[in-house]
């Protein structure tokens, strides 16, 4: 080897070394913030939460509707972003920056188990992702368990037939459809209820894609205390429905057929989450099928990065990667 190969092969050394060192740096970061995140959770506020649920299941909704008031606070939005309202329970999230361009849509639900969450939740993200030049619609569906499956869903349906009626009225070209958490779990859903090509893109993050325990070793690993613990899950699916092998419950259960359906799809895992295996499973599935998927696990990272401040890394990470594919999707 000469001395203009060795000098080459150094500075690939010297490279591979800057990027694992970086890459090293992100991790720590991100686990350092969900470390600080989980600490400053309430004690025991998961199982509270769930105590709450099974009340309002029985019919006393008081401390679900405490837990609902105390999520329902709008984000600030970035310079420029506005919203404003379309009909009854939607918004529609944009940037000035874009007035005089066609830019892509998506369409977000909100996380929550169903059961919780409203736009104001998710604000922070849709604003966001509309300074990154993407339109969002948000939808305000109905929640469990006073409206339980399919009422919900229905909500979400429905507002897809608004969005595509209004493309040209808003200066969007194509959809896209998103969520987080039970969020992801009714953006699938509602994809697997349109026929094929409907949609150019499916992005969700930490996705429901089976409404039971799956005692997978995520769900055992992550089960308690890192965000989402199992028993407030097990309460978020019983108060939304009881069929939980439907695939429009339970995504995991569509038959190739349906999930062939299914637009490029972005896969965003919490590393440190009872869904993270659900997520993996779901996209490796997909690939098998011979679909666009991209999967991506943020490390470190705990549940709730989207819709809950805490964890600036893995949300400014998961925003990015999600415009990029949604540019890189409707060109």
């Amino acid at each position: 080897m000469d001395m203009r190969e060795l000098q080459i092969a150094a500075m690939i050394l010297a490279a591979a070394f800057i990027l694992t060192f970086k890459s090293n740096a992100a991790c720590g970061v991100y686990r350092h913030e969900a470390e600080s995140f989980l600490k400053a959770m309430p004690r025991d506020m998961q199982k509270r939460q769930a105590e709450a649920i099974r009340e309002a299941i029985a019919g006393n909704n008081d401390r679900l509707d405490s837990m609902r008031m105390s999520r329902n606070i709008p984000g600030e939005l970035p310079s420029g972003v506005s919203r404003r309202p379309v009909g009854e329970n939607m918004a529609l999230f944009r940037s000035s920056l874009y007035d005089n361009d066609t830019i892509p849509l998506m369409l977000y639900f909100h996380g929550g188990g169903w059961t919780i969450g409203s736009i104001n939740s998710c604000s922070r993200f849709c604003s966001h992702m509309a300074a990154n030049g993407v339109a969002v619609l948000a939808v305000d569906y109905r929640l469990a368990p006073e409206h339980p499956y399919p009422e919900g869903l229905d909500d979400c349906i429905s507002a897809v037939v608004t969005a595509a009626d209004s493309l040209g009225l808003w200066k969007c070209r194509g959809m896209v459809l998103g969520g987080d958490s039970s969020g992801g779990n009714l953006a699938i859903a509602a994809a697997l209820s349109f026929p094929d090509n409907t949609f150019d893109g499916l992005v969700v993050f930490y996705p429901v894609t089976k409404a039971y325990p799956d005692n997978s070793p995520s769900w055992q690993t992550y089960g308690r205390g890192y965000g989402l613990d199992s028993e407030l899950m097990e309460a978020f699916s019983d108060a939304y429905s009881s069929d939980v092998y439907n695939p429009r419950v339970s995504p995991a259960m569509a038959s190739d057929c349906d999930l062939l359906k299914l637009p490029p799809t972005l896969i965003v895992a919490a590393e440190c989450d009872i869904l993270k295996d659900q997520g993996r499973e779901f996209a490796e599935r997909l690939k098998r099928l011979g679909k666009t998927v991209r999967y991506d696990v943020v490390p470190g990272s705990v549940h709730l990065f989207i819709t809950v401040p805490g964890q600036a890394a893995s949300f400014g990470r998961a925003v990015s990667e999600a415009s990029e594919f949604i540019c890189s999707e409707i060109r």
